[in-house]
C-alpha cells in the first residue's frame, strides 16, 4: 500500500458534523466515528484552552495528497489551531483486505496503488475489523483460526457513507462494531484472510478489515512466550 493513511480526528462531540462536512467537500466519503471523554488533567487542559467534555473521534481514509487539502482547510475553515477545536491526524495504512474496500476508501481521491508502506519490516500490526453490531464473536473466532490473539471492541456509527451500500452491499450508516487486533506481521495475511472468508462481506457479519503498522510495542512479551 502506498500512501494511503488512516485520517483521525478527535474534536468536541458538537462538532462533529462540521468536520465530517468538510471531509465529504474533499471527497473523503467513509468515515467512523466513535464516542469518548477527555481525560487530560486539568494543568494540560487550561493550557490548551480545554474543558473536559463530551469527545467524538472520527476516523477516515485520505491519500497523501488528499490530506494536504485538507489539512489547509482544516486550518483555514475550522480554525483547527485554535485552542479548543480539536486535532487531527494521519497513520499510514500497510494493507486492505480486499479490493472493492479498497475501491470505496479511495473512490474520489487520485490514488495508484504501489509498493507496500516503508513500514512493512515492523514486527507488529494493528489489525482493524469493521462489523456489524453483534458479530465480533464470529470475526474473533476467525481471527483464532489463524493464530491470533484477543481483540479490543469499540462502538462505532458510520456517518457520509450513505454510497457505501451500493457499492459494497453493506450498509455502513448503521451501528457498527470496530474489532483491535494486533497480531505478528508474518501471520498478517493468513489472519485477514481468515476474517475475509469466514466473516467477510459475503457473511451476517459484513466485515471489512485494513491494517496499520505498529513501529513500538510494550507488555507483548507474554503473548511471545504463550506463542
Amino acid at each position: 500500500m502506498s500512501e494511503l493513511y488512516l485520517m483521525v480526528s478527535i474534536t468536541e462531540r458538537i462538532l462533529v458534523k462540521k468536520f465530517v462536512t468538510l471531509y465529504e467537500q474533499h471527497g473523503v466519503t467513509l468515515t467512523l466515528h466513535t464516542l469518548g471523554l477527555g481525560t487530560a488533567v486539568n494543568e494540560t487542559l487550561d493550557a490548551l484552552g480545554l474543558e473536559k467534555t463530551e469527545k467524538a473521534m472520527t476516523f477516515g481514509f485520505v491519500t497523501e495528497e488528499t490530506w494536504k487539502i485538507v489539512k489547509k482547510a482544516l486550518q483555514s475553515q475550522l480554525q483547527i489551531d485554535a485552542p479548543g477545536m480539536g486535532i487531527a491526524f494521519t497513520i499510514p495504512l500497510s494493507s486492505i483486505g480486499g479490493k472493492k474496500p479498497l475501491l470505496l476508501f479511495t473512490e474520489n481521491q487520485n490514488f495508484q496503488k504501489g509498493e507496500e508502506t516503508t513500514l512493512k519490516n515492523t514486527k507488529y500490526e494493528l489489525l482493524i475489523v469493521v462489523t456489524n453490531l453483534g458479530y465480533t464473536g464470529m470475526v474473533m473466532d476467525a481471527a483464532r483460526k489463524a493464530n491470533a490473539a484477543g481483540g479490543t471492541v469499540i462502538h462505532a456509527k458510520g456517518i457520509g457513507m450513505e454510497g457505501a451500500e451500493n457499492f459494497l452491499g453493506v450498509s455502513l450508516v448503521s451501528e457498527r462494531e470496530m474489532v483491535f487486533i494486533v497480531v505478528k506481521s508474518e501471520i498478517r495475511n493468513d489472519v485477514m484472510r481468515s476474517i475475509m472468508e469466514n466473516a467477510g462481506l459475503t457473511s451476517k457479519a459484513q466485515s471489512i478489515v485494513f491494517t496499520l503498522p505498529v513501529t513500538e510495542t510494550a507488555g507483548m512479551r507474554l503473548l511471545e512466550e504463550t506463542e
